[in-house]
This record gives C-alpha cells, structure tokens and sequence, in this order.
C-alpha cells in the first residue's frame, strides 16, 4: 500500500461523508467527488473501486 494512495482514499471517504445527506445537487455532486477521490486512492493501491452509489457503505 502506498502513502499516497492511503490518503487519497482516506481524504475520499472523509468528503463522501460530509455531503452523503445533502439533498442539493451541489451535495450530491461533491458525494461524488468523494467516491471518485476515494477510488483512485483505492485503484493506486491494488484494490478494486467501490462501485455502489455514495451513501450506500456497501
């Protein structure tokens, strides 16, 4: 596992978090963000992405 990619996937998740609730589309928007930030983290360190809709934890 790399550093960077620890984080990439630790700063993801923290982001998807904080907007998973949020009704807007600018919530949703950065959710998502946070899911994409989350997976790239994930894929550097030779894990498959997480492919379910933000919010989900499944």
């Amino acid at each position: 596992m790399s550093v960077k990619g620890e984080i990439k996937e630790a700063a993801g998740y923290i982001k998807e978090e904080a907007f998973e609730h949020g009704k807007s589309a600018a919530a949703q928007k950065k959710a998502q963000e946070g899911r994409d930030l989350r997976n790239e983290g994930r894929v550097e360190d030779g894990k498959a992405p997480k492919t379910t809709k933000p919010g989900t934890h499944h």
